[in-house]
């Protein structure tokens, strides 16, 4: 172990010098044993004979200049019978793998804790956008709520989810939609303060928490933040979307709460009214107070009137959440197709002018509305080339376009407060004259809806630039419509509408 032979220390004498390994001008063990006359143990580090040697006590600063190996040394005195110290006997085991073993332990756990940091960090983060995700938000905000109970700070938070995000998906795609989430977790993290803490929750809905920021200033914040998106241009090089986001902001202490998740559970609650008013503002508990009674109130008179209330605030947010899902069909087509957006909006207008002009009732109008919203919902289904394309479309093209019909009808037959509206969008493509498609129908065997849908359909489309072709003229559309009255469409809707279409001018 030493490299030193046996010869070279037997009979030699000055023991305290003879192993090479313990260097020079320095006590070892057994003058520490004659010394105290005690047992003792320490630790060297030491290199060969042929090296300069080093080595440190286990009471001293451990010196290893390289180029060593470790040993476990252990000295005891030796005694005669008359108990007179007469010498010692030292042991020196190699311990040199041990140590590095030891050493290269403590490695593993350094980078082992660095690692648990850094998967600490990760599981807190949003791995999509790179925000703070629900989690650390349940971590955060306790924190921050107590902080503002202790020191009698405000601190307020605001919800954002972004509106129709699922035709986004629908139109171009998960990878798209994806890039969208990016885009606008960089937008709303450099919209806010330094100091505020922006998580995404999950799917399109985000939070910013505000620390030591009441409420006015918060709805102040949260306004920016709409501004500055309703003015951002979303997407790629091949598509770009504008997007409309729903605003609810909580307040502590202005909203009362018990800790820190009651104020998401407030914002969450206030975001279900701003989607009942149709999204696209900002609203915080100030705003709610004039259409909701107090608590208090509700217990006080559990009667029938209660109830019927109750029962018709449901209906009505049913009926808003279905309003929302309709808005939502049409932004889809909108988005793969500006034409078609605009286009849509302006049929939506004359067919519900039409409705009221020939005096039908409410509920058909509002029928009749709906369908015209969702009378080209097809589309979704037929290629961006056929759509846009500026030439003449081939047969097959123009058989591929006949198939929007069916398609929305496959879409919305699951959704069964729309099944009075499927046989408007079904039909709305039949002719008087029946040359039309898809089934032939001729005369009062179209429902009227779609009768209506196809004149205002028509007019739109001729007073609109096409991808293959200038705009008429408003005279010249409405001298293709009266030409097409009695053999494209009925003649009783064509009077009414251009009724509608003189009443406007």
């Amino acid at each position: 172990m030493t490299g030193v032979a046996k010869s070279e220390l037997i009979g030699k004498g000055d023991h305290a010098y003879s192993v090479p390994f313990y260097g020079e001008k320095r006590r070892v063990l057994i003058d520490l044993v004659f010394k105290y006359s005690r047992e003792i143990e320490s630790k060297y580090d030491y290199v060969k004979r042929e090296g300069k040697v080093f080595y440190g006590e286990v009471f001293l600063p451990l010196l290893n200049h390289g180029k060593g190996i470790f040993v476990w040394s252990k000295a005891s005195p030796l005694y005669d019978s008359s108990g007179k110290l007469t010498g010692a006997i030292e042991s020196i085991r190699d311990i040199t793998e041990q140590k590095l073993a030891k050493e290269n332990l403590g490695k593993l756990n350094e980078e082992l804790t660095k690692s648990n940091r850094i998967f600490k960090q990760l599981a807190l983060k949003d791995s999509h956008t790179g925000l703070y995700n629900h989690r650390y938000l349940g971590e955060v905000i306790e924190a921050e709520f107590f902080r503002a109970k202790r020191y009698a700070h405000p601190l307020s938070a605001i919800l954002a989810d972004i509106d129709y995000f699922k035709s986004i998906n629908d139109v171009y795609g998960h990878q798209f939609g994806d890039l969208i989430l990016k885009q606008f977790a960089r937008q709303l993290k450099m919209a806010v303060r330094q100091y505020d803490i922006v998580v995404r929750t999950g799917g399109e809905e985000f939070v910013v928490l505000s620390p030591a920021t009441n409420r006015s200033d918060t709805v102040a914040l949260a306004e920016r933040i709409l501004e500055i998106i309703s003015l951002y241009d979303f997407g790629d090089e091949s598509h770009k979307v504008k997007l409309k986001i729903s605003i609810a902001v909580a307040s502590y202490p202005e909203d009362k709460i018990m800790k820190g998740m009651d104020l998401i559970d407030m914002a969450d609650r206030i975001l279900v009214k701003v989607k009942e008013f149709g999204g696209n503002r900002v609203y915080s508990s100030a705003d709610l107070k004039s259409q909701d009674k107090p608590a208090e109130e509700t217990e006080k008179t559990p009667d029938v009137k209660l109830l019927k209330k109750e029962l018709e605030k449901l209906t009505r947010q049913a009926n808003q959440g279905l309003i929302e899902s309709i808005f939502a069909f049409a932004k889809t087509i909108e988005l793969k197709d500006h034409y078609t957006g605009e286009h849509v909006e302006k049929t939506v207008h004359y067919a519900t002018e039409v409705a009221r002009e020939l005096g039908l009732p409410n509920d058909e109008v509002d029928k009749i509305r709906k369908a015209s919203i969702l009378h080209d919902l097809g589309k979704i289904g037929i290629s961006e080339n056929i759509l846009l394309k500026k030439g003449k479309l081939t047969t097959e093209e123009f058989d591929e376009i006949k198939k929007h019909p069916q398609i929305a009808v496959d879409i919305l037959r699951p959704i069964q407060s729309l099944q009075g509206v499927i046989p408007m969008i079904y039909y709305h493509h039949e002719r008087w004259d029946g040359g039309g498609y898809l089934n032939g129908l001729k005369g009062d065997e179209i429902p009227i809806g779609a009768r209506i849908i196809a004149v205002s359909d028509v007019y739109e489309a001729l007073t609109s630039d096409r991808p293959y072709r200038k705009a008429f003229s408003r005279d010249e559309a409405i001298n293709m419509v009266k030409d097409s009255s009695g053999t494209q469409f009925d003649p009783k809707v064509v009077d009414a509408f251009l009724k509608v279409l003189q009443q406007e001018k």
